[in-house]
């Protein structure tokens, strides 16, 4: 065979990095999106020029990969617009000049068809072949077919080739090391995942592979909820099916399409890296988007396509730009406005998926004030209130969902009586706050249930941002309606009972940091002693912990709230009234009973909100076991 010509690939640095073989790409699979991607470019090619005027239509364009085991080649057919001699030195000898761009200058109609700059693109087979061929018959200059190859030095050569179809042969002589390549399980997973949603057919050995026509590319009037679910279980597999989803679809100030999914949060939810998976032209190029989404949506599914997301050179990551920080802004906003839509349509549904969306927002909300004002009125928080109860007034904007009932701050707000404080009560634990719970819902007051993890950092973030509203926890303080106010007699020595119980607890449990208040507590089931923790002080306790990488403690600082209403204490009060007091230091037995009891209801008061530690649990059950035993015996 005749050659045409010999020379030297000439690598213009002054327009792109130095290309230097295995150094653009970090993964060497990635040469089989590339070389599928320059032949739907060609496809693409070829219909516009052919629409022109300016050559034969093709057949229906497909890319049809072939392995050949014997001689250990790759071969890359397509029947896109081809090459002639001098394209072929000018867009593969020349890498730094883009056969896509120069032939949009001439061809403009239609930019989002094609994919990128086949120069760099095909640059990438050097990563797996050690001899690489192109031969290509031009669909616009009636010539025929040119052979190129070259072995991964500047050296190439140049000659007539044999193909009589219109179209390019890319085949890959494949180095020893790189035989995986032959392996059609290993071809067929890399078209799955580069090129599942190509809008051309690619086949292995003339079985297609791809699915193509995705759906975000879709009218969203064209598709049902079972398209929707279909493409979730597709890209993640054995994940059940989606909570609801976003379909993006704008092409100005930038183009972009895509769909994203809530899933059901698990213990798997990525917060660092997300499971979006990033396409360009419908080329799979990352599922790492982090730098697009913002944080707080990085759990969220599904897919973004857009050729305006700036990429590296080998298309292989992001880079830095304003139109990045906008789409993410996009973003964030269409997916406020689909979760408006359904509170607004349905806010039943919006309250049976809230438990595993309200991560997203509140962290959302935290981190981005236009989120926080978009979100802040679908803002469920669960309420102790039920829609059975009396008033027409308070059924109103109550949600209820299974055994749950869900409201907003500002309707809650909005059910206080008029004139009232603006005073939102809340728990974060009903096991550990059980107690004080239970004495502000026996009175009628509706408390806001938040009991994630984000909402010990949520809570005062909402306090700050509504400033007009105070948040005060169960068990911080007690309102005077909570209480009883009970005449009470002075003694000779200008002592009441409320000071002898607060006098005898406080000669039991002898901490000075703990503050011991006697109340008379309303309700026939309110506790004899409980902790009350004051809200600041809370809050800077767990701020500590926080900091601290632990979980909140029992600070040591707080509140015994002894109920003297109570008939345990009512009986301590008697018992220690009856000790005979000695001449000696010695105490009587009364008196020592008295203060076991005293000590018993401070005992119970922490192991109520978890304040023993697992070191003084086994002291407790001992103590208690000798108390017991003591109380019965004295009955014997």
């Amino acid at each position: 065979m005749t050659v045409l010509e010999e020379g030297q690939i000439q690598i213009h640095t002054e327009n792109i990095f130095p290309i230097i073989k295995k150094a653009v790409y970090s993964d060497h699979e990635i040469f089989l999106r590339e070389l599928v991607s320059n032949g739907v470019d060609a496809i693409n090619k070829r219909r516009m020029v052919s629409m022109a005027g300016d050559c034969i239509e093709g057949d229906i364009g497909k890319i049809n990969i072939r392995i050949d085991r014997e001689n250990k080649t790759l071969t890359f057919s397509d029947n896109g617009i081809g090459m002639s001699a001098d394209e072929i030195k000018k867009y593969i000898n020349q890498v730094a000049f883009s056969s896509a761009e120069e032939f949009l200058e001439k061809y403009k109609n239609d930019q989002d068809t094609f994919i990128g700059h086949f120069g760099l693109g095909f640059y990438s087979s050097f990563m797996v072949a050690k001899n690489v061929e192109i031969i290509s018959k031009s669909a616009i200059e009636e010539n025929n077919s040119i052979k190129w190859s070259c072995d991964g030095s500047p050296n190439f050569t140049l000659e007539e080739g044999n193909r009589q179809e219109i179209g390019t042969d890319i085949i890959l002589h494949l180095m020893d090391e790189e035989l995986e390549y032959i392996e059609p399980t290993r071809i067929k997973t890399l078209i799955t995942k580069y090129c599942d949603f190509m809008p051309i057919e690619v086949a292995l050995e003339g079985e297609v592979i791809n699915k193509m026509n995705p759906a975000w590319r879709k009218n969203q009037k064209e598709l049902e909820d079972k398209d929707y679910i279909e493409l979730y279980k597709y890209l993640y597999p054995f994940q059940g099916e989606p909570l609801l989803w976003v379909h993006l679809n704008t092409d100005y100030p930038y183009n972009l399409q895509g769909i994203l999914f809530f899933p059901k949060i698990t213990g798997r939810a990525d917060w660092e890296n997300g499971e979006i998976k990033l396409y360009c032209n419908q080329v799979f190029v990352s599922d790492s988007i982090k730098e697009v989404v913002p944080k707080y949506l990085l759990p969220l599914r599904g897919v973004l396509d857009s050729a305006d997301i700036p990429l590296n050179v080998s298309r292989s990551a992001l880079q830095s730009d304003r139109r990045v920080k906008s789409i993410g802004n996009f973003v964030a906003k269409k997916v406020a406005d689909r979760l408006k839509a359904l509170y607004k349509e349905n806010n039943e549904k919006y309250a049976e998926i809230w438990d595993s969306i309200s991560p997203f927002l509140k962290i959302g909300a935290m981190e981005d004030e236009k989120f926080a004002d978009l979100i802040e009125n679908i803002m469920l928080y669960t309420t102790t209130l039920t829609i059975d109860e009396d008033t027409s007034e308070k059924k109103k904007e109550i949600i209820s969902v299974k055994d749950k009932c869900y409201t907003t701050i500002k309707n809650y707000i909005d059910r206080l009586e008029e004139g009232s404080e603006k005073r939102v009560i809340y728990s974060t634990d009903d096991l550990s706050q059980q107690n004080a719970l239970n004495l502000w819902v026996a009175q009628g007051v509706e408390v806001l249930k938040t009991d994630s993890v984000i909402d010990s950092q949520f809570i005062p973030w909402l306090e700050n941002r509504n400033n007009e509203i105070k948040f005060q926890r169960v068990d911080s303080e007690l309102d005077n309606n909570l209480q009883e106010d009970l005449p009470e007699l002075v003694d000779k020595d200008g002592e009441n009972d409320s000071d002898k119980i607060q006098l005898l607890v406080k000669s039991a449990i002898k901490k000075e940091n703990v503050t011991i208040q006697v109340k008379a507590l309303k309700g026939e089931s309110a506790p004899a002693s409980m902790i009350l923790l004051p809200e600041q002080m809370r809050r800077i306790n767990d701020i500590g912990a926080l900091m601290e990488q632990r979980l909140p403690g029992l600070p040591d600082h707080h509140i015994l709230l002894i109920n003297q209403k109570h008939s345990l204490v009512q009986g301590l009060l008697k018992l220690d009234s009856a000790a005979i007091v000695l001449d000696s230091n010695d105490e009587s037995p009364s008196r020592k009973l008295s203060l076991e009891l005293a000590n018993h209801l401070y005992d119970m008061a922490k192991l109520s909100v978890g304040g023993l530690e697992p070191n003084e649990l086994a002291g407790f059950y001992s103590r208690n076991a000798d108390l017991m035993g003591k109380l019965v015996s004295s009955y014997s």
